[in-house]
């Protein structure tokens, strides 16, 4: 067998990568789902990232007050290039929140499952695909 089936790992890696990644996300949006606690709360200011490329991303940061009392003030995990109409500063959102760990949180309408299906499902591809040629490769040796 050639070397050249070691460059199949590169996908292979990439794909594990972001399957890992994507179904990380989908569990926490379902756990959060499932345990989370909702509270009304919300956007104080924007945190603007710059990417190497010079893209521009805007994570909301909201605020909100859980249901023992603690103030709770946390920056979205997603951020847009652009802040959607309800989502400026001052807009009262929805926030669902662990109660057991308010850092992780959601603002239902701002933070969507769809990168992380989108991650899930891009992973599985390149996974899949890499994992069958590979096989292929080896049984027609």
């Amino acid at each position: 067998m050639e070397r050249e089936w070691l460059f199949s790992l590169i996908p292979l890696f990439i794909g594990v990568v972001f399957l890992c990644f994507g179904v990380y996300g989908l569990r926490r949006a379902e756990s959060l789902r499932r345990t989370g606690v909702t509270a009304r709360g919300w956007i104080v200011r924007h945190d603007t990232r710059r990417d190497d490329e010079g893209a521009t991303f805007h994570h909301p940061v909201a605020t909100w007050t859980t249901r023992d009392g603690r103030t709770c003030e946390h920056p979205s995990r997603f951020g847009r290039g652009r802040i959607a109409g309800g989502f400026g500063v001052g807009a009262r959102v929805t926030v669902r929140y662990d109660p057991e760990d308010p850092r992780r949180f959601a603002i239902q309408g701002w933070d969507t499952a769809t990168v992380d299906l989108v991650f899930t499902v891009v992973g599985a591809v390149l996974s899949g695909g890499t994992a069958v040629a590979l096989l292929v490769r080896l049984l027609t040796l």
